[in-house]
């Protein structure tokens, strides 16, 4: 059976789904809404634990790459392009270009970009590590998180990246 519950982040509320083998499935953050109850990780769910300890690691700094066991839908492309995003380094990012060259088809940009857009598991297979040639582009989560996760990583976000970025989350 499913497992899915909340986890508060320093960007906003995690919620996350694990299959009945303890995989993440789908992994998504969203603005915390007034009021709202979490549903917490259950503590009899070792895979949900790991999952809570690795996040608090990766928001406190000690944890460059999430080790949890992954198990997103998607087409054999998407899963080439997800693949390759967990290649891109803690603290590093790459361009959509780049990325369709790396896996053979330069001429891709456009579907890497879509493949990027439509991963299920937010920063554990880090979509956020891909920038445009010209800036940020394109985050489900918003180009403030994005611009955020850059930072925490020790990514340096310019200053003209930046004139494009709604409020900030902090």
């Amino acid at each position: 059976m499913d497992c899915e519950f909340e986890v508060m982040t320093p960007v906003g509320v995690a919620s996350c789904q694990l299959n009945a083998d303890g995989a993440v499935i789908r992994f998504s953050i969203r603005d915390e809404a007034p009021g709202e109850t979490l549903k917490a990780a259950p503590r009899e769910n070792a895979a949900a634990q790991r999952l809570v300890t690795e996040l608090d690691a990766y928001f406190s700094g000690t944890l460059k790459r999430f080790t949890v066991p992954l198990a997103p839908s998607g087409t054999a492309f998407q899963k080439q392009v997800w693949d390759a995003l967990l290649d891109i380094p803690y603290g590093s990012t790459t361009t959509y270009g780049a990325l369709a060259k790396l896996l053979g088809n330069p001429g891709a940009m456009r579907a890497v970009g879509a493949a990027n857009g439509a991963n299920p598991i937010w920063l554990l297979i880090p979509c956020h590590r891909v920038v445009g040639s010209q800036g940020l582009h394109g985050y489900a989560g918003g180009l403030a998180r994005k611009a955020w996760l850059l930072r925490h990583e020790g990514v340096a976000v310019p200053e003209s990246w930046q004139q494009r970025l709604p409020l900030e989350v902090d």
